[in-house]
């Protein structure tokens, strides 16, 4: 499902214009991603958690001359599913 599909399901889904679903689309993404920046996490009860990982500073290889490269410590996003989304997912 790319971003289009998306938005026509939730403006389908909650009963509103596609224009608005994709309005509310953003400012969910824009909140998440100015929270994270800030260091926080974001934590939906029954459907999951994102939150920041610490990547350490690492040396790695340039795969085409097989030199060592430094790669450098960064902050990565990460999701967390929570348990009700993770038994939904697996009902049989």
């Amino acid at each position: 499902m790319n971003k289009t599909e998306l938005v026509a399901a939730m403006a389908d889904q909650a009963g509103v214009s596609k224009k608005d679903a994709e309005k509310v689309l953003k400012a969910f993404t824009d909140v998440v991603s100015g929270e994270l920046k800030k260091g926080g996490k974001v934590q939906l009860v029954g459907f999951g958690t994102f939150e920041v990982s610490m990547r350490a500073a690492r040396e790695g290889r340039n795969p085409a001359t097989k030199k060592p490269i430094k790669i450098p410590a960064s902050k990565a996003p990460k999701f967390k599913a929570g348990k009700a989304f993770k038994d939904a997912l697996n009902k049989k």
